[in-house]
């Protein structure tokens, strides 16, 4: 019954940070900006630490199973 909260937010970080590493790569290989505004590496670069972050927490909800 516990398992059930857990399997959720296991899928929906890594759902999250799959998304917006994959978005991040394709903005990145196509030169276009990351973020309006700002310096393209900054946002490149934070977008792609919150993307693994969002990854990194998606494994350990499943690593609480």
């Amino acid at each position: 019954m516990e398992s059930g909260p857990a399997i959720f937010a296991g899928v929906v970080f890594a759902l999250f940070g799959g998304g917006l590493l994959v978005w991040t790569v394709i903005r990145v290989r196509h030169r276009q900006p990351v973020a309006h505004g700002v310096s393209p590496v900054a946002s490149a670069t934070l977008a792609t630490l919150f993307a693994l972050l969002a990854l990194a927490l998606g494994t350990w909800c499943f690593s609480r199973l």
